[in-house]
């Protein structure tokens, strides 16, 4: 474990604890004689690489580890909390930039936890970014990260004000909410919000799991693969429920009959 000059503990908390529990007397402990900001940094640095956090403990540990390192190491790159607004050409140079990239916190950080550094840079900017209401919302899980991403483009005051207007939105809806917003302002931004047919959240979820099933089933049929073992008769299984439940569906006029609509067609002509 590590602890300070006056014996408070820096890292190694799991550890400590573990001893403790095992009813150890002693452990080897390292002195750090570090000022407050390093020591801070040590023991964030833990918190991430050990430490069992939530999505926000993550978000704000990545955030206030950045802060101090920065203001530590004032030399290295900079991570920007701006949300940037750029071309599809930016975009790629950001990503060239964002590889050679080694001194940042996002970079030094993206070492030690396998994390991309920017999937790191978007963790801080929502915590750097988010109001405290939009931060209660990802915690109650009303919104997810891809939706706070869109939001966060706006002041924090603005983001309380359309935050009940995107909760149950996809984040595309959100995306053009919030630019409705940023060009016509919030009334704006609401009344569109409201007149958007906006498919409900488990249908575009199912719409996106059954692309991503015909395509994988594609493949197989493709490739002819085979196999013999329990994950095919597990397999068998759930293609057998799925099919159950695909009549079901159809059988509720949630999926349109073709060949009755074509029959009715042709008596017609």
């Amino acid at each position: 474990v590590s602890i300070n000059k006056e014996n408070e503990l820096i890292a190694g908390g799991r550890r400590y604890t573990a001893a403790k529990a095992l009813g150890w007397k002693k452990i080897p402990a390292i002195v750090v004689d570090r000022s407050v900001e390093e020591q801070e940094l040590i023991s964030i640095d833990e918190n991430i690489v050990r430490k069992s956090l939530n999505k926000l403990e993550l978000e704000n540990a990545f955030n206030r580890g950045r802060q101090i390192y920065e203001e530590l190491n004032p030399e290295v790159n900079k991570v920007e909390i701006k949300v940037p607004e750029l071309t599809k050409e930016e975009k790629k140079l950001q990503k060239e930039q964002e590889e050679l990239d080694e001194t940042s916190f996002a970079a030094i950080t993206s070492q030690k936890t396998g994390l991309s550094k920017s999937v790191i840079k978007s963790a801080i900017r929502r915590d750097a970014l988010s109001s405290k209401k939009v931060k209660e919302a990802r915690s109650n899980g009303d919104i997810s990260a891809s939706q706070a991403n869109e939001i966060i483009r706006l002041s924090k005051k603005e983001q309380e004000s359309i935050l009940p207007h995107i909760k149950e939105k996809t984040v595309k809806d959100v995306r053009k909410i919030i630019n409705e917003l940023r060009e016509k302002g919030v009334d704006s931004a609401v009344n569109y919000s409201n007149n958007m047919n906006t498919a409900p959240r488990e249908i575009v979820e199912l719409l996106k799991a059954t692309r991503k099933m015909n395509k994988s089933l594609s493949k197989v049929l493709i490739e002819e693969i085979e196999f013999e073992g329990l994950e095919m008769k597990a397999l068998k299984k759930e293609i057998s429920t799925l099919d159950s439940l695909l009549k079901d569906y159809s059988n509720d006029s949630y999926i349109p009959n073709q060949t009755s609509t074509i029959s009715q067609e042709n008596s017609l002509h």
